[in-house]
């Protein structure tokens, strides 16, 4: 059992852990989760000793091999299989000593080890991990720098699952993992023996693969049961609970002190007065729910145009005259939801610059209107924002003409103080700098979002933030993530993007995933031609409906969501305007000389009390639409 008594640590005057306490029992796959910057990686180096304790302690037991994942990109020239089986440091010394070793008795032993760890099936096991993580066999006999950064680092997954430690820690393993790899690896840590502690922001990792949440907030942990959606209820739950309870508290104590205030003087009450004054004292006062800060997004509506947005006929698109996609054929309207799917390499990103206006197409025909922007947005942008420039000062950039207030007024969009609005980029976190991203692509009014791995640095909090953002946004969305909950909440289609060509793909994320974990039929999820659907084809065709109805029941959402602004806004200007007739109404020189100003006065003031009981009967109308929906 791993178990964290009583931990204390700080960096400076911040405290990040406060007499914190866990227990995680041999096993157990748990998640551990919290806000940007709350000490979740703190705590795994806490765990393998790599950084100090100030107080308390952590215990482990002696046996236990401990592995945690890296940032540290493997290097050389041995080709990948060998570089995982050199992660085994004990598989290579027993290898090596094999070798050389001319004791019969320890020549045995030898074996024996080689035996038990499976030394003849290692090759095979790495190979294996290696595909799953989107190697495929010419790449695993290939040198190891002959990758970039983000392959490497899926070489560092590969050897740490390898080795098969006892306490496996993984500090966000999807970061650079696309979709395909990303679904592999949740199957493979669903089937792990070991036990297993998940720093993560996907949400349907924490879903899928633990079964407990470890949560830290303000220094604590507490150990919740179930994947994220349980935890997020519970947690919902606890909160409004207490707050009930901090209300009636408030009131008791009200009551209480009311007595005290009254009788502590009367000689016949004094006694009673200070009984309760004694209850006061010990009454522990509960405390209110510090939320750790909230997230926003908001991308402003497109312009109107006619249909479609956006058109391709028998396209052919790639670089320097080789076709990476061939006869592409596709529309997109206003009210499109797609998600790309397929592996890394097979076309998305190419397919995303089409859309973008980045690359001309090799043949075939492109319509598209003059009046059409596009938003794109990608994490290699990160690199080319202006680090010593503040955000408000990139916004100026990209919008010359615009005023500071209306400059301010879409970073505000985005979560962006007056404070932060004027921070240097190069001192903001990761999810700041894509969330400033997000405001200059959206700073045109685009018709189209392309979106290319949107929640890279985003927490749980900021992705939902983001999926409410997608779906209230009026105009189209091509999507392409490996966090499967973003797909699933946004998407309303799938285009498969696999062997030189783009096809509509029936299915969901669970057929996806059975087609790559070798469960599907090995199509590209198209209904294929017969007398009779199967049940499978049943239950694509089933799915495709609700993910219809999804689509269908948004286009009403954000036409009623137009709507209730429209109405609140006429409801405040109605508002102000009675304001200002009884203001008028109220200068007392208006009483002195005729009432013909009197009379008009009141007459308007009673016209706009009745239009502004009619504009509140329609906003309520509206606002119960709503919650209904």
């Amino acid at each position: 059992m791993l178990r964290i008594n009583n931990i204390t640590y700080r960096i400076g005057p911040r405290v990040l852990l406060e007499q914190a306490k866990a227990s995680i029992n041999p096993g157990h796959m748990v998640g551990l989760v919290g806000r940007n910057g709350t000490g979740k990686t703190t705590l795994l180096r806490l765990i393998t000793g790599e950084i100090d304790l100030d107080n308390g302690s952590i215990e482990i037991p002696s046996r236990w091999r401990i592995g945690v994942s890296t940032q540290e990109a493997p290097d050389g020239p041995l080709n990948l299989i060998d570089t995982v089986l050199e992660a085994d440091e004990e598989l290579t010394s027993l290898a090596a000593e094999a070798a050389t070793a001319t004791d019969p008795g320890r020549i045995a032993e030898i074996h024996a080890r080689l035996h038990a760890k499976g030394a003849h099936h290692a090759p095979a096991r790495a190979a294996r991990i290696l595909a799953g993580l989107g190697f495929d066999e010419e790449a695993q006999q290939k040198p190891c720098n002959d990758f970039s950064g983000g392959w490497r680092m899926r070489v560092a997954l590969a050897a740490l699952l390898f080795t098969e430690p006892d306490l496996l820690l993984l500090d966000e393993p999807t970061n650079h993992l696309d979709l395909e790899a990303r679904l592999w690896l949740e199957e493979y840590l669903r089937r792990y023996s070991g036990t297993v502690l998940i720093v993560s922001h996907d949400r349907g990792l924490l879903n899928k693969v633990v079964g407990q949440i470890l949560h830290l907030e303000h220094g604590q942990l507490k150990l919740y049961q179930g994947g994220y959606d349980q935890f997020e209820n519970t947690r919902r739950m606890q909160l409004e609970l207490n707050a009930k309870s901090r209300v009636k508290q408030e009131a008791q104590r009200a009551h209480i002190q009311e007595f005290v205030d009254r009788f502590r003087y009367k000689a016949t009450k004094a006694k009673q007065a200070q009984s309760r004054m004694k209850m006061l004292a010990r009454m522990e006062p509960i405390p209110e729910d510090r939320e750790e800060g909230s997230v926003t997004f908001a991308f402003p509506d497109p312009d109107p145009l006619a249909p479609p947005l956006f058109s391709a006929d028998k396209v052919s698109i790639g670089y320097d005259g080789v076709a990476v996609l061939n006869n592409l054929g596709f529309r997109l309207d206003e009210d499109d939801r797609i998600a790309l799917l397929g592996a890394n390499g097979n076309g998305k990103s190419t397919l995303i610059k089409l859309l973008a206006g980045r690359l001309d197409p090799i043949s075939g025909h492109v319509t598209k209107s003059r009046k059409l922007r596009v938003g794109y947005f990608a994490q290699h942008q990160t690199d080319e924002l202006d680090l010593e420039a503040s955000p408000l000062i990139e916004m100026s950039r990209k919008r010359p003409g615009d005023r500071d207030e209306q400059l301010r007024s879409q970073l505000g969009r985005f979560g962006f103080s007056q404070e932060r609005a004027e921070t240097k980029v190069g001192n903001l976190s990761g999810g700041e700098k894509a969330r400033l991203l997000f405001a200059l692509m959206t700073c045109d009014k685009p018709h189209i979002l392309l979106l290319d791995e949107p929640t890279n640095h985003l927490d749980v909090v900021s992705r939902e933030a983001l999926i409410q953002a997608i779906n209230g946004f009026q105009g189209a969305v091509i999507i392409v993530s490996h966090d499967p909950h973003i797909i699933e909440m946004t998407a309303d289609r799938f285009w498969l993007v696999a062997d030189g060509g783009v096809q509509p793909y029936d299915g969901d994320l669970d057929d996806y995933r059975n087609l790559l974990l070798g469960r599907g039929n090995g199509g590209n999820g198209s209904k294929k031609e017969k007398e009779k659907p199967t049940p499978e084809e049943n239950n694509a065709q089933t799915k495709k409906q609700k993910r219809q109805a999804t689509a269908e029941e948004r286009k009403v959402k954000a036409s009623l969501q137009k709507q209730l602004v429209r109405a609140e806004t006429g409801v405040q200007k109605l508002e102000a305007r009675k304001t200002e007739l009884q203001n008028a109404l109220a200068a007392p020189e208006l009483y002195e000389g005729g009432n013909a100003k009197l009379v008009e006065l009141q007459m308007r003031y009673a016209e706009t009390e009745n239009d502004l009981a009619s504009a509140e009967e329609a906003w309520v109308g509206l606002q119960e639409q709503w919650e209904q929906l």
